[in-house]
């Protein structure tokens, strides 16, 4: 008789680093959010006297919105980094970068008032966030497709930075 293989409902070590690994990409996203929000103190009444276009959305949208993004976010990178192949790292290098000028955006918009900084930085963000969407799409297309909502809102943020650089 051929030796049984059992299977155990216990978590194996490489399970324990999977979920390791998407509480890294959760601390890295979300902790660009947090130093974000400690660098700008009170970027509700920076916003809010502001001049700003009749399509800028209402500052209260900024918290929800961004905290789904950063968890997409999150699970993108974390999805581009279980799968193995040649073009993991070039995917995982572009997501790292644009988590970079993700979170030198708040501080330049906010805390410096630097708001033509803030739009090539956000230009410079919108560029490799395309960039990590297309790269992770040859990895893991349900990362890409994580990626999308983000690309469409970091755009909008785009025209709205220039809008506001402009009128202010």
């Amino acid at each position: 008789m051929p030796p049984t293989r059992t299977t155990s409902t216990a978590a194996t070590p490489s399970r324990h680093r999977g979920w390791l690994t998407l509480l890294l990409f959760l601390a890295l996203c979300y902790g660009v959010a947090a130093a974000g929000a400690i660098a700008t103190g009170d970027a509700g009444s920076t916003y809010a006297a502001l001049d700003r276009p009749a399509w800028a959305p209402p500052g209260w949208i900024f918290g929800p919105v961004w905290t789904v993004l950063y968890g997409m976010i999150a699970v993108a990178g974390w999805l581009v980094s279980r799968r193995p192949g040649p073009g993991r790292r070039p995917a995982l290098v572009a997501w790292g970068v644009q988590l970079a000028l993700n979170a030198l955006w708040t501080p330049l918009f906010f805390a410096a008032e630097q708001y033509g900084l803030a739009f090539l930085d956000i230009a410079l963000l919108l560029a490799a966030v395309v960039t990590t969407v297309l790269l992770s799409a040859r990895v893991d297309r349900r990362a890409a497709w994580l990626l999308v909502p983000y690309l469409l809102w970091v755009g909008y943020a785009s025209a709205l930075n220039l809008a506001l650089w402009l009128a202010n």
